[in-house]
């Protein structure tokens, strides 16, 4: 059995002594006169439920309640009271009492009531084992030591606490705003229900609303005999991911708006009203604020998907990121595949860090699993990973390879800004912070290495 603690609080001797008696063989049982010798205890013992009389000297019982809920949010109190005093146990209700008992006190009643509370507190700590198993199984949308992702982790576990506020996820294509959502989803109170997924771009224009919310018989030609439920309906009391809300057409954003609104639908062909509780994330990686400039997106429903908006960086801008995204990969494949590579050899390391990584994540994973099936072990290589065909610039032993120069054109001033800052960190690193050194090193005149350094260290600065 749990072994379960609580807390009697009671001017009475004879009460405390009584219900001490009569559950000490069940439960950790510590006793006090005054609450406010139990709020002093309430952090170093913590309590699973309290036996909260009203009428207490000093601070009453209905004060100690707003105070052990302000502490202990999640903390069960039963309300001990001398005579039915319907005001007080309405007021103490309203206050997140979990239940009462009239003075004078029958144990099998109360045991009774006691028993029910524990059970509400045994059933809220498995669901959040689950929901912690289910969470774990969702870890990479988490994978990076990046300072920018640690803020987006604090965010989505302040954010996923409302059951059903709408959010809006940003970001460039690959760069996990799916499992981003489904992150929010799990951690959130109604991780239970379903997760459902709609990729908007991929619903013909004549079949967005039939799909999202379902039809009855014979609404038109072609339907099912027997209907079809619709993905609004079919994520209720769970999350409905809304990927590429920047693709629907201006008909479907109408039909999706009035459902925000109430939550509140008809099918196809249908006469009933129906409601769903569901929240709503949406993701795109359009600039829907531009869109709605162009008049090409709703702003009512720009304002209502984008409650809560989350901005996901791009692989480039989370730094080291990359090589632990390279190595979960890399174990990740070695599994799927039956490999055994050991690892990730300098050269290619030096070349992942330096790839710009259009696809973001998706790419750097479709990547790692090339690597993996073509590697000829121990470790992958510049090769195995289709490196060097794609231009990148290698290791510090090699020569630095050239990107050819696409139709697009090429920036040559950030090009050259980025090898300015790579020879002078690489110099001075050499050079273990001499300058005279340093300056050898890329053939130039001290002062003008001087001036050179100090204007990109002061330049990256800027930029980080």
């Amino acid at each position: 059995m749990t072994d379960y603690t609580l807390f009697i609080v009671d001017d009475e001797q004879t009460i405390r002594e009584g219900i001490t008696a009569y559950l000490e063989e069940e439960y950790t049982l510590y006793s006090y006169i005054t609450a406010e010798d139990a709020l002093d205890d309430l952090v170093r013992r913590s309590p699973d439920l309290v036996l909260l009389d009203i009428g207490l000297p000093g601070m009453n019982g209905i004060e100690a309640l707003e105070r052990f809920r302000e502490i202990r949010s999640d903390l069960l109190v039963i309300m001990i009271t001398a005579y039915e005093d319907v005001n007080s146990v309405i007021q103490c209700m309203k206050k997140g009492a979990y239940d009462y008992i009239v003075k004078p006190i029958q144990m099998e009643g109360l045991d009774v009531t006691i028993r029910n509370a524990l059970e509400t507190i045994r059933l809220k700590k498995e669901i959040k084992q689950l929901q912690e198993k289910q969470i774990r199984k969702n870890m990479p949308c988490f994978i990076g030591e990046s300072q920018v992702i640690h803020d987006i982790m604090d965010y989505i576990e302040r954010v996923a606490k409302s059951p059903d506020t709408p959010v809006l996820i940003l970001g460039e294509t690959g760069t996990g705003k799916e499992l981003i959502a489904s992150s929010i989803h799990h951690r959130s109170p109604n991780f239970q229900g379903p997760f459902i997924t709609v990729n908007c771009a991929a619903i013909p224009r004549d079949l967005i609303e039939s799909e999202l919310f379902g039809y009855e018989k014979g609404a038109f030609s072609g339907a099912a005999a027997n209907g079809k439920k619709g993905l609004i309906e079919m994520a209720d009391k769970g999350t409905l991911f809304l990927d590429e809300v920047g693709d629907l057409n201006l008909e479907a954003q109408a039909k999706l708006l009035r459902f925000m609104e109430n939550g509140e639908f008809y099918k196809v062909g249908g006469t009933e009203k129906r409601h769903v509780t569901a929240r709503i994330v949406s993701a795109t990686n359009k600039n829907l604020e531009e869109m709605i400039e162009n008049e090409k997106y709703r702003s009512d429903l720009y304002y209502r998907i984008s409650v809560i908006k989350i901005q996901v960086p791009s692989l480039n801008e989370r730094g080291g990121d990359v090589l632990i995204f390279a190595r979960y990969f890399l174990q990740m494949f070695n599994v799927k595949f039956g490999r055994d590579l050991t690892g990730i050899n300098k050269t290619a390391r030096v070349m992942l860090e330096r790839f710009q990584w259009k696809g973001n994540v998706r790419e750097l994973k479709n990547m790692m699993e090339r690597g993996v099936l073509m590697a000829n072990g121990p470790e992958l290589t510049p090769e195995d990973l289709g490196l060097r065909d794609r231009g990148v610039p290698g290791g510090k032993d090699e020569p630095l390879a050239l990107l050819p120069l696409s139709p697009e054109g090429v920036d040559l001033n950030a090009m050259r800004s980025y090898m300015d800052k790579f020879y002078f960190s690489q110099a001075m690193e050499l050079a273990q912070g001499n300058e005279t050194k340093a300056a050898r090193l890329l053939k130039l005149k001290h002062h003008a290495f001087r001036y050179q350094y100090k204007k990109n260290i002061n330049d990256q600065e800027h930029l980080d």
